[in-house]
């Protein structure tokens, strides 16, 4: 009884026999009717696509006795004894095992010898990239020049391991996998010569398990055909290799989008018994994903694309329709993203059942995300329209990380202090950039108006909450209509025609100096009032530098306003940090966390204060 395998009995014995690589195949074979090779090939590609075996039909080309030809005759001494392995000058070298300098030592001293029967001494060396450093840096001057009768052929599945230096001796060639309709093929004529009958589905699913590899794929046909059965039926294959069928996946699809989580937990559970290949189960998978988002995105017209029966692309076509395009999209990357998790997880079967799950919840969590973006968006800024004036600050304290993130810089919402001159700020308004004070100042310009509407007193900024300090947007951005210090607020507002302390601050980095004295100016706050520059910081250490500095910064203060102006610096009282059970408090007043809960019944387990969120966030 023949033991040969149908790899070893089908392998092919000319260029014409080999499926595809049908470019290698011209250029190889012209290199052998014209008597033109090379002193060293590389063929490289993954496994079982022919890399050995045309190194094989290239030594029997050149040194067929009928030759140089384009084919081999398969018929002289020559010929036979290169296919049967048992030619003197066609040396086949398993890389793996001779990785030493030693080993490549002795190759040398052999090449030096002129061919005993042969044309050309043919070195074939099999996963050439595991030999070592030293053993390429000693094959370097061989490869580069041998003698005229020795070539030298490389085969690897991994090129990126090659040394460059050993690289640019080689001509190099790129085996590519096998199309699935070219794989089948194949295997038709295989089952053919074996007189086997097989159902086409059957063959198309060995195909496109293959993966384009032919090895692969007649090592499949093998296991099947032990069954012993009279035909190749696609219930056999899928028996036989752990493959799970069409209907396996429209199951899965259908309670992903019912959301059945205990349809999908007993279809995991069979899929398991039946002992299905998970890799291949997983790839067949973003496969369907695939296909119902071209067929929603594309249309009918996309069908000639689908590598699938007829009918099958019916039933997907039917399916389309009934999903978003986000949900099949971030589907389809999900499963992507988590084969290679899966497959080397330590518990794939957990693994692969929280990806399901994942996949039916996907509509929720595709929800909560664009709820979140919204309430962001919504959230209305201090004084703005609909705001009460009572309404306390942003729930979860979020109101100035958020902002950063998903709108334009604005300020946050507060508890309304009244002025003790006037009335609050107007809604609507932004925070002006020269603020009355709650005291009158002493010294020219004492009598500005405290009363302005749209003038937040001083004193109300500074005695905020502390979550509130923190935003900086831009504190002192000049009032609509108003310049710096709004009108009439003073000799450095007549004077500048749009000064504010933001143009101050940068006033200051471009002097002279280079603004080295007045590093974090920028994380203080300033306003004109009368005939003064009133400074405030939180920050201690920023407190004593500017106070060091300050005849420097009247200064430049009197430049950039254009009148004489005196400088005062003024002391902002923290308010105490909040501790996590107002944080946690505030957590769960949120909206969107409330959203969260209700959708996937989570609770919170701690609530921790946000550090380093944004560089504003946490500067005070």
């Amino acid at each position: 009884m023949s033991q040969d395998s149908l790899t070893a009995r089908y392998r092919p014995q000319t260029f014409a026999d080999v499926a595809g690589q049908d470019a290698v195949k011209h250029i190889l074979s012209r290199a052998a009717a014209t008597d033109r090779v090379a002193p060293a090939y590389l063929f490289s590609g993954t496994r079982g696509v022919g890399k050995t075996t045309l190194a094989r039909i290239f030594a029997k080309a050149l040194n067929c006795q009928s030759g140089p030809a384009a084919e081999p005759c398969n018929q002289c001494p020559v010929c036979r004894q290169i296919t049967l392995g048992a030619a003197v000058d066609v040396v086949e070298i398993d890389g793996a095992s001779n990785t030493g300098v030693d080993n490549v030592r002795r190759l040398k001293e052999d090449v030096g010898y002129a061919p005993l029967e042969c044309r050309y001494k043919v070195i074939i060396i099999d996963e050439a990239h595991m030999l070592s450093k030293a053993a390429f840096n000693a094959l370097l001057k061989t490869l580069e020049e041998p003698p005229g009768h020795v070539t030298f052929i490389l085969a690897t599945t991994e090129p990126e391991k090659f040394p460059q230096t050993i690289l640019s001796r080689c001509q190099h060639f790129v085996f590519k996998r096998l199309p699935q309709a070219r794989l089948a093929a194949h295997l038709d004529w295989v089952l053919a010569r074996e007189g086997v009958a097989a159902e086409a589905p059957a063959v198309h699913l060995i195909a496109r398990r293959g993966a384009g590899s032919v090895r692969d794929s007649m090592s499949l046909l093998s296991q099947v055909l032990a069954l012993g059965s009279a035909s190749l039926t696609l219930h056999d294959v899928r028996e036989v290799l752990g493959l799970a069928g069409q209907e396996v996946f429209v199951r899965l699809v259908e309670c992903v989008h019912g959301r059945d989580l205990l349809g999908l937990h007993a279809l995991l559970t069979g899929i398991l018994d039946q002992g299905v290949d998970l890799g291949f189960f997983l790839r067949e998978l973003a496969s369907c994903w695939r296909n119902l988002f071209v067929l929603q995105q594309l249309g009918p017209d996309v069908r000639s694309i689908i590598d699938l029966p007829a009918e099958e692309v019916d039933v997907w076509a039917a399916w389309a329709p009934r999903f978003s395009l986000s949900h099949l999209h971030a589907a389809w990357q999900m499963t992507l993203d988590s084969q290679r998790k899966i497959l080397t997880s330590m518990e794939p079967a957990l693994a692969l059942e929280l990806l399901l799950l994942n996949l039916a919840s996907l509509p929720d969590l595709l929800a909560v995300g664009s709820a979140e973006a919204r309430c962001a968006q919504s959230r209305p800024a201090a004084g703005g329209p609909g705001q009460n004036p009572g309404q306390g600050p942003d729930p979860a304290g979020r109101a100035g990380h958020n902002a950063a993130e998903h709108s334009a810089p604005r300020v946050p919402s507060r508890p309304h202090t009244p002025s003790r001159s006037g009335p609050g700020p107007q809604a609507g308004s932004p925070e002006p950039t020269v603020a009355t004070p709650a005291q009158p100042a002493s010294g020219p310009g004492a009598a500005a108006p405290q009363s302005q509407p749209g003038r937040p007193a001083f004193a109300a900024a500074t005695s905020r909450p502390e979550s509130q300090i923190r935003e900086r947007q831009a504190p002192f951005a000049p009032a609509p209509g108003g310049s710096a210090g709004g009108p009439a607020a003073g000799p450095g507002a007549a004077a500048g025609s749009g000064q504010n302390w933001s143009g101050f601050v940068r006033f200051c980095a471009s002097a002279s100096d280079g603004g080295r004295p007045f590093l974090g100016l920028d994380k203080a706050r300033g306003q004109v009032v009368g005939g003064e520059l009133v400074l405030a910081t939180p920050h201690a250490f920023l407190r004593e530098r500017m106070q060091g500095s300050l005849s420097r910064l009247a200064d430049l203060a009197r430049q950039y306003f254009g009148t004489s102006l005196t400088l005062r610096m003024e002391t902002v009282v923290e308010a105490p940090r909040k501790t996590r059970a107002e944080l946690k408090d505030m957590a769960l007043a949120d909206p969107v966390v409330q959203e969260v809960q209700g959708r996937f019944q989570a609770r919170i387990m701690e609530v921790r204060p946000v550090t380093n969120a944004h560089p504003k966030e946490n500067d005070t």
